[in-house]
Protein backbone atom coordinates (compact mmCIF):
# COMPACT_ATOMS: atom_id res chain seq x y z
CA UNK A 1 0.00 0.00 0.00
CA UNK A 2 0.95 3.32 -0.93
CA UNK A 3 -0.04 6.66 0.70
CA UNK A 4 0.19 10.01 0.19
CA UNK A 5 0.29 12.42 3.35
CA UNK A 6 0.14 16.21 3.60
CA UNK A 7 -1.55 18.63 5.64
CA UNK A 8 -1.71 22.50 6.39
CA UNK A 9 -2.85 23.29 2.53
CA UNK A 10 -4.60 26.80 4.39
CA UNK A 11 -6.81 27.42 1.17
CA UNK A 12 -7.95 31.10 1.38
CA UNK A 13 -4.71 32.24 3.53
CA UNK A 14 -3.36 35.58 2.96
CA UNK A 15 0.07 37.21 3.36
CA UNK A 16 0.02 40.78 5.39
CA UNK A 17 -3.27 41.04 2.93
CA UNK A 18 -2.25 39.70 -0.27
CA UNK A 19 -4.02 36.63 -0.98
CA UNK A 20 -2.29 33.22 -1.97
CA UNK A 21 -4.76 31.44 -4.37
CA UNK A 22 -2.05 31.29 -7.23
CA UNK A 23 0.13 29.54 -4.86
CA UNK A 24 -2.30 26.89 -4.05
CA UNK A 25 -3.59 26.72 -7.38
CA UNK A 26 -0.08 25.89 -8.62
CA UNK A 27 0.42 23.58 -5.41
CA UNK A 28 -2.64 21.48 -6.07
CA UNK A 29 -1.94 21.18 -9.77
CA UNK A 30 1.79 19.84 -8.83
CA UNK A 31 0.19 17.66 -6.84
CA UNK A 32 -2.48 16.14 -9.16
CA UNK A 33 0.32 15.50 -11.35
CA UNK A 34 2.25 13.65 -8.86
CA UNK A 35 -0.82 11.16 -7.89
CA UNK A 36 -0.99 10.29 -11.29
CA UNK A 37 2.86 9.63 -11.96
CA UNK A 38 2.53 7.78 -8.68
CA UNK A 39 -0.37 6.17 -8.04
CA UNK A 40 -0.96 6.03 -4.17
CA UNK A 41 -3.38 3.96 -3.13
CA UNK A 42 -4.66 6.82 -0.39
CA UNK A 43 -4.02 10.54 0.07
CA UNK A 44 -4.01 12.31 3.62
CA UNK A 45 -4.53 15.74 4.18
CA UNK A 46 -4.16 15.84 8.04
CA UNK A 47 -5.96 19.27 8.97
CA UNK A 48 -5.93 23.10 8.31
CA UNK A 49 -7.22 22.82 4.96
CA UNK A 50 -8.68 26.07 5.27
CA UNK A 51 -7.07 29.25 6.67
CA UNK A 52 -10.28 30.32 8.97
CA UNK A 53 -13.40 28.79 9.99
CA UNK A 54 -15.62 30.34 7.58
CA UNK A 55 -13.42 30.41 4.11
CA UNK A 56 -14.06 32.63 1.03
CA UNK A 57 -15.86 30.56 -1.47
CA UNK A 58 -12.63 30.60 -4.22
CA UNK A 59 -10.89 28.80 -1.44
CA UNK A 60 -14.42 25.99 -0.92
CA UNK A 61 -14.21 25.53 -4.70
CA UNK A 62 -10.36 25.63 -4.95
CA UNK A 63 -10.90 22.17 -2.41
CA UNK A 64 -13.87 20.54 -4.01
CA UNK A 65 -12.61 20.95 -7.79
CA UNK A 66 -9.29 19.41 -6.82
CA UNK A 67 -11.61 16.34 -5.17
CA UNK A 68 -13.32 15.80 -8.58
CA UNK A 69 -10.29 16.42 -10.80
CA UNK A 70 -8.27 13.60 -8.15
CA UNK A 71 -11.11 11.28 -8.21
CA UNK A 72 -11.71 11.54 -12.04
CA UNK A 73 -8.15 11.17 -13.06
CA UNK A 74 -7.38 8.11 -10.32
CA UNK A 75 -11.04 6.32 -9.58
CA UNK A 76 -10.07 4.01 -7.22
CA UNK A 77 -7.76 6.54 -4.93
CA UNK A 78 -9.05 7.18 -1.47
CA UNK A 79 -8.93 10.68 0.07
CA UNK A 80 -9.29 11.44 4.14
CA UNK A 81 -8.89 14.75 5.55
CA UNK A 82 -9.89 15.70 8.71
CA UNK A 83 -10.74 19.16 10.28
CA UNK A 84 -7.31 21.41 12.20
CA UNK A 85 -7.60 24.01 14.47
CA UNK A 86 -8.59 26.79 11.87
CA UNK A 87 -11.08 24.23 10.34
CA UNK A 88 -14.66 24.03 11.27
CA UNK A 89 -15.31 20.45 12.44
CA UNK A 90 -19.09 20.84 11.07
CA UNK A 91 -18.35 22.42 7.95
CA UNK A 92 -15.46 19.85 6.79
CA UNK A 93 -18.55 17.70 7.15
CA UNK A 94 -21.00 19.36 5.72
CA UNK A 95 -20.62 17.85 2.46
CA UNK A 96 -19.45 14.61 3.70
CA UNK A 97 -22.29 12.37 2.08
CA UNK A 98 -21.73 13.59 -1.62
CA UNK A 99 -17.66 12.96 -0.85
CA UNK A 100 -17.85 9.66 -0.08
CA UNK A 101 -19.43 9.19 -3.87
CA UNK A 102 -15.74 10.42 -4.87
CA UNK A 103 -13.94 8.27 -2.58
CA UNK A 104 -13.66 11.00 0.02
CA UNK A 105 -13.91 10.67 3.86
CA UNK A 106 -14.59 13.87 5.70
CA UNK A 107 -13.76 13.96 9.40
CA UNK A 108 -14.42 17.04 10.89
CA UNK A 109 -15.27 16.23 15.06
CA UNK A 110 -15.56 13.09 17.96
CA UNK A 111 -19.12 12.10 18.45
CA UNK A 112 -20.24 9.99 21.78
CA UNK A 113 -23.14 7.66 21.59
CA UNK A 114 -25.97 7.79 23.95
CA UNK A 115 -24.77 4.74 26.39
CA UNK A 116 -21.22 7.15 26.61
CA UNK A 117 -19.31 5.23 24.61
CA UNK A 118 -16.89 6.33 21.92
CA UNK A 119 -18.58 6.07 18.03
CA UNK A 120 -15.18 4.48 17.08
CA UNK A 121 -17.06 3.21 13.88
CA UNK A 122 -16.91 6.58 12.15
CA UNK A 123 -13.47 7.40 12.74
CA UNK A 124 -11.97 4.15 11.15
CA UNK A 125 -11.78 4.12 7.73
CA UNK A 126 -11.03 1.08 5.85
CA UNK A 127 -7.98 1.71 2.81
CA UNK A 128 -8.56 -0.40 -0.42
CA UNK A 129 -5.81 -0.64 -2.95
CA UNK A 130 -6.83 -0.64 -6.62
CA UNK A 131 -8.27 -4.01 -6.33
CA UNK A 132 -10.11 -3.41 -3.67
CA UNK A 133 -8.58 -5.39 -1.20
CA UNK A 134 -8.36 -3.57 2.16
CA UNK A 135 -4.88 -3.32 3.06
CA UNK A 136 -5.33 -0.97 5.99
CA UNK A 137 -7.73 1.14 8.32
CA UNK A 138 -7.28 4.52 8.46
CA UNK A 139 -7.52 6.00 12.63
CA UNK A 140 -9.01 9.41 11.61
CA UNK A 141 -8.42 12.01 14.37
CA UNK A 142 -9.23 15.42 13.62
CA UNK A 143 -8.17 18.61 16.63
CA UNK A 144 -9.87 17.17 19.25
CA UNK A 145 -11.64 20.29 21.28
CA UNK A 146 -11.97 19.94 25.13
CA UNK A 147 -16.14 19.54 24.55
CA UNK A 148 -15.79 17.08 22.40
CA UNK A 149 -13.71 14.82 24.19
CA UNK A 150 -14.52 15.28 28.17
CA UNK A 151 -16.99 18.20 28.35
CA UNK A 152 -14.59 19.75 30.99
CA UNK A 153 -12.73 23.01 29.59
CA UNK A 154 -9.20 22.64 30.88
CA UNK A 155 -6.60 21.39 33.33
CA UNK A 156 -5.46 17.46 33.61
CA UNK A 157 -9.54 16.77 32.51
CA UNK A 158 -8.26 17.34 28.98
CA UNK A 159 -5.50 15.21 28.52
CA UNK A 160 -6.90 12.87 30.01
CA UNK A 161 -10.00 13.08 27.72
CA UNK A 162 -7.45 13.15 24.42
CA UNK A 163 -5.37 9.88 25.97
CA UNK A 164 -8.63 8.29 26.38
CA UNK A 165 -10.34 8.74 22.81
CA UNK A 166 -6.90 7.58 21.33
CA UNK A 167 -6.98 4.69 23.72
CA UNK A 168 -10.83 3.63 22.66
CA UNK A 169 -9.48 3.99 18.90
CA UNK A 170 -7.00 1.64 18.96
CA UNK A 171 -9.09 -0.44 20.90
CA UNK A 172 -11.61 -0.65 18.41
CA UNK A 173 -8.81 -0.91 15.34
CA UNK A 174 -7.53 -3.44 16.93
CA UNK A 175 -10.88 -5.65 16.64
CA UNK A 176 -11.28 -4.37 13.54
CA UNK A 177 -8.09 -5.16 11.64
CA UNK A 178 -7.50 -8.81 10.29
CA UNK A 179 -3.64 -9.76 10.00
CA UNK A 180 -1.59 -8.43 7.39
CA UNK A 181 -3.69 -5.01 7.90
CA UNK A 182 -1.79 -1.52 8.53
CA UNK A 183 -3.10 0.79 11.28
CA UNK A 184 -2.66 4.51 9.82
CA UNK A 185 -3.55 7.26 12.03
CA UNK A 186 -4.03 10.48 11.01
CA UNK A 187 -3.90 13.55 13.72
CA UNK A 188 -3.91 17.50 13.58
CA UNK A 189 -1.95 18.06 16.74
CA UNK A 190 0.60 19.43 18.40
CA UNK A 191 3.20 16.86 19.65
CA UNK A 192 6.25 17.51 22.49
CA UNK A 193 8.98 18.05 21.31
CA UNK A 194 7.69 19.71 17.85
CA UNK A 195 9.50 22.55 16.14
CA UNK A 196 7.36 25.39 16.10
CA UNK A 197 6.96 28.54 13.33
CA UNK A 198 5.50 30.83 15.72
CA UNK A 199 4.99 33.40 13.09
CA UNK A 200 2.05 31.60 11.63
CA UNK A 201 0.98 28.34 13.95
CA UNK A 202 -1.79 29.09 15.73
CA UNK A 203 -0.73 28.22 19.28
CA UNK A 204 -2.47 24.74 20.82
CA UNK A 205 -0.63 25.04 23.56
CA UNK A 206 -0.48 27.35 26.74
CA UNK A 207 2.04 27.13 29.82
CA UNK A 208 3.05 23.95 27.53
CA UNK A 209 -0.02 22.34 28.82
CA UNK A 210 -1.26 20.47 25.85
CA UNK A 211 1.69 18.81 24.04
CA UNK A 212 0.80 15.44 23.47
CA UNK A 213 3.22 12.21 23.91
CA UNK A 214 4.25 10.37 20.95
CA UNK A 215 3.25 7.21 23.59
CA UNK A 216 -0.33 7.87 22.48
CA UNK A 217 0.28 5.99 19.73
CA UNK A 218 1.95 2.81 20.16
CA UNK A 219 3.94 0.17 18.17
CA UNK A 220 0.70 -1.16 16.85
CA UNK A 221 0.24 1.88 14.29
CA UNK A 222 2.32 1.24 11.48
CA UNK A 223 2.45 5.02 10.73
CA UNK A 224 1.07 8.68 12.32
CA UNK A 225 0.49 11.48 9.50
CA UNK A 226 0.35 14.53 11.55
CA UNK A 227 -0.42 18.24 10.76
CA UNK A 228 -0.42 21.56 12.57
CA UNK A 229 3.60 22.23 12.65
CA UNK A 230 4.75 23.57 9.15
CA UNK A 231 8.14 22.33 9.54
CA UNK A 232 8.43 18.99 8.00
CA UNK A 233 9.80 16.67 11.01
CA UNK A 234 9.65 13.13 13.08
CA UNK A 235 8.43 13.42 16.29
CA UNK A 236 11.36 12.50 18.86
CA UNK A 237 13.11 11.06 15.83
CA UNK A 238 10.37 8.23 15.03
CA UNK A 239 10.49 7.41 11.33
CA UNK A 240 7.05 5.88 12.11
CA UNK A 241 5.69 9.60 13.24
CA UNK A 242 5.66 12.52 11.32
CA UNK A 243 4.85 16.01 10.22
CA UNK A 244 4.55 16.33 6.81
CA UNK A 245 4.51 20.55 6.83
CA UNK A 246 2.52 22.73 5.19
CA UNK A 247 2.88 23.28 1.16
CA UNK A 248 3.37 26.60 0.64
CA UNK A 249 5.30 28.56 3.37
CA UNK A 250 2.79 30.66 4.76
CA UNK A 251 5.02 33.43 6.74
CA UNK A 252 8.62 34.49 6.21
CA UNK A 253 9.96 32.90 9.49
CA UNK A 254 9.50 29.56 7.08
CA UNK A 255 11.67 31.28 4.22
CA UNK A 256 14.19 27.50 4.97
CA UNK A 257 12.01 25.31 4.86
CA UNK A 258 11.69 22.53 2.22
CA UNK A 259 8.12 22.73 1.71
CA UNK A 260 7.14 18.37 0.85
CA UNK A 261 4.33 15.91 0.87
CA UNK A 262 5.77 12.28 2.23
CA UNK A 263 5.15 8.96 -0.06
CA UNK A 264 4.36 6.47 2.46
CA UNK A 265 4.82 2.80 1.73
CA UNK A 266 3.52 0.05 3.74
CA UNK A 267 3.86 -3.53 3.20
CA UNK A 268 0.94 -5.72 5.37
CA UNK A 269 1.89 -4.37 8.41
CA UNK A 270 5.42 -3.01 8.30
CA UNK A 271 6.78 0.52 7.26
CA UNK A 272 8.56 -0.08 4.41
CA UNK A 273 9.75 3.44 3.41
CA UNK A 274 9.24 7.53 3.80
CA UNK A 275 9.85 9.35 0.93
CA UNK A 276 9.97 12.92 0.72
CA UNK A 277 8.41 14.60 -2.78
CA UNK A 278 9.58 18.26 -2.80
CA UNK A 279 7.11 21.22 -3.40
CA UNK A 280 8.48 23.63 -6.44
CA UNK A 281 8.07 27.35 -4.53
CA UNK A 282 5.28 28.99 -7.31
CA UNK A 283 6.45 32.19 -5.73
CA UNK A 284 9.69 33.15 -3.65
CA UNK A 285 9.64 34.89 -0.23
CA UNK A 286 12.58 37.11 -0.19
CA UNK A 287 13.58 39.25 3.17
CA UNK A 288 16.21 42.25 2.96
CA UNK A 289 17.75 43.20 6.40
CA UNK A 290 17.48 44.06 9.02
CA UNK A 291 19.72 47.09 7.96
CA UNK A 292 20.32 50.69 8.53
CA UNK A 293 17.69 52.55 5.97
CA UNK A 294 20.72 53.82 3.74
CA UNK A 295 22.30 50.25 3.17
CA UNK A 296 18.73 49.49 2.67
CA UNK A 297 17.78 51.58 0.20
CA UNK A 298 21.33 50.75 -1.80
CA UNK A 299 20.14 47.02 -1.72
CA UNK A 300 16.89 47.47 -2.55
CA UNK A 301 18.04 49.45 -5.81
CA UNK A 302 20.02 46.34 -6.72
CA UNK A 303 16.99 44.59 -7.17
CA UNK A 304 16.36 43.33 -10.97
CA UNK A 305 13.95 45.40 -12.81
CA UNK A 306 10.60 44.16 -13.82
CA UNK A 307 10.55 41.82 -17.30
CA UNK A 308 7.53 42.52 -19.59
CA UNK A 309 7.39 38.97 -19.78
CA UNK A 310 7.47 37.56 -16.22
CA UNK A 311 4.01 36.89 -14.99
CA UNK A 312 3.67 39.23 -12.32
CA UNK A 313 1.64 36.66 -10.04
CA UNK A 314 5.19 34.94 -10.10
CA UNK A 315 7.32 38.24 -8.71
CA UNK A 316 8.17 37.59 -5.01
CA UNK A 317 6.82 38.95 -1.96
CA UNK A 318 9.48 40.80 -0.16
CA UNK A 319 9.43 42.18 3.36
CA UNK A 320 11.79 44.69 4.35
CA UNK A 321 13.37 45.35 7.81
CA UNK A 322 15.06 48.23 8.81
CA UNK A 323 16.94 49.70 11.84
CA UNK A 324 16.13 53.48 12.56
CA UNK A 325 17.87 55.33 15.62
CA UNK A 326 14.60 57.95 15.30
CA UNK A 327 11.27 58.24 13.89
CA UNK A 328 11.13 58.13 9.99
CA UNK A 329 7.82 59.47 9.26
CA UNK A 330 8.58 58.90 5.57
CA UNK A 331 9.60 55.68 5.40
CA UNK A 332 7.57 54.09 2.97
CA UNK A 333 7.22 56.66 0.45
CA UNK A 334 11.45 56.23 0.66
CA UNK A 335 11.43 52.41 0.80
CA UNK A 336 8.41 52.27 -2.25
CA UNK A 337 10.27 55.08 -4.21
CA UNK A 338 13.44 53.01 -4.11
CA UNK A 339 11.16 49.75 -5.41
CA UNK A 340 9.65 51.88 -8.13
CA UNK A 341 10.18 49.28 -11.52
CA UNK A 342 11.29 46.18 -9.25
CA UNK A 343 10.30 42.88 -10.10
CA UNK A 344 9.04 42.18 -6.36
CA UNK A 345 6.03 42.86 -4.25
CA UNK A 346 6.54 44.64 -1.26
CA UNK A 347 3.98 43.31 1.45
CA UNK A 348 5.68 44.17 4.71
CA UNK A 349 7.87 46.53 6.40
CA UNK A 350 9.42 45.87 9.69
CA UNK A 351 11.00 48.81 11.76
CA UNK A 352 13.04 48.35 14.78
CA UNK A 353 14.98 51.00 16.69
CA UNK A 354 18.07 51.19 18.26
CA UNK A 355 19.01 53.02 21.40
CA UNK A 356 20.17 56.43 21.29
CA UNK A 357 23.79 55.33 22.30
CA UNK A 358 23.63 52.40 20.18
CA UNK A 359 24.04 49.72 22.87
CA UNK A 360 22.60 46.27 22.27
CA UNK A 361 20.49 46.41 26.10
CA UNK A 362 18.53 50.03 24.51
CA UNK A 363 17.96 48.38 21.03
CA UNK A 364 16.79 45.42 22.78
CA UNK A 365 13.87 47.97 25.36
CA UNK A 366 13.29 49.73 22.37
CA UNK A 367 12.35 47.07 19.33
CA UNK A 368 8.95 47.50 17.98
CA UNK A 369 6.57 44.43 18.80
CA UNK A 370 4.61 43.60 15.70
CA UNK A 371 1.09 42.08 17.29
CA UNK A 372 0.69 40.10 14.15
CA UNK A 373 3.67 37.73 14.98
CA UNK A 374 2.69 37.25 18.93
CA UNK A 375 0.40 34.65 19.85
CA UNK A 376 -2.57 35.11 22.41
CA UNK A 377 -0.28 33.61 25.04
CA UNK A 378 2.70 35.88 24.15
CA UNK A 379 0.23 38.41 24.43
CA UNK A 380 -0.99 37.76 27.72
CA UNK A 381 2.62 37.15 29.05
CA UNK A 382 3.84 40.23 28.27
CA UNK A 383 0.69 42.31 29.66
CA UNK A 384 0.50 40.66 32.61
CA UNK A 385 4.40 41.45 32.78
CA UNK A 386 3.88 45.31 31.89
CA UNK A 387 1.04 45.11 34.85
CA UNK A 388 2.04 43.47 37.43
CA UNK A 389 6.08 43.74 37.48
CA UNK A 390 6.15 39.38 37.38
CA UNK A 391 6.07 36.51 35.46
CA UNK A 392 2.68 34.85 35.31
CA UNK A 393 1.91 31.91 37.19
CA UNK A 394 1.36 28.33 36.03
CA UNK A 395 -2.86 28.42 37.19
CA UNK A 396 -3.18 31.93 35.93
CA UNK A 397 -2.13 30.41 32.16
CA UNK A 398 -4.30 27.34 32.71
CA UNK A 399 -7.11 29.90 33.65
CA UNK A 400 -6.33 31.90 30.27
CA UNK A 401 -6.26 28.70 28.46
CA UNK A 402 -10.13 27.95 29.14
CA UNK A 403 -11.17 31.80 28.52
CA UNK A 404 -9.46 31.56 25.25
CA UNK A 405 -10.62 27.78 24.26
CA UNK A 406 -14.14 28.87 25.02
CA UNK A 407 -13.58 31.89 22.81
CA UNK A 408 -12.45 30.53 20.25
CA UNK A 409 -14.86 27.84 20.08
CA UNK A 410 -17.87 30.44 20.12
CA UNK A 411 -16.58 31.81 17.53
CA UNK A 412 -16.36 28.37 15.57
CA UNK A 413 -20.52 28.10 16.24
Amino acid sequence: MRLFHTSDWHLGQHLHGQERDFEHQAFLGWLLARLAERRPDVLLIAGDIFDTVNPPVSAQERLYEFIVDAHEQQPHLTIVMIAGNHDSGSRIELPAPLMRRLRTHALGRVLWLDDGSLDAERLLLPLPDASGSVRGWCLALPFLRPAEVTGAQAGDNYLHGIAQVHRLLIDAAQRKREPGQALIAISHAHMAGGSVSEDSERSLIIGNAEALPAALFGPEITYVALGHLHKPQQVNGETRIRYSGSPIPLSFSEIGYKHQILEITCEAEQLVSVEPLLIPRAVPLQRLGPALLDDLLVQLGALPQVDLLDEPHRQPWLEVRVRLDQPQPDLRNRIEAALQGKAVRLVRIAAEYAGRNGDAEDAAASELIDLEQLTPHELFRRAWQDNYGNEVDDQTLDDFATLLREVQQEAEQ
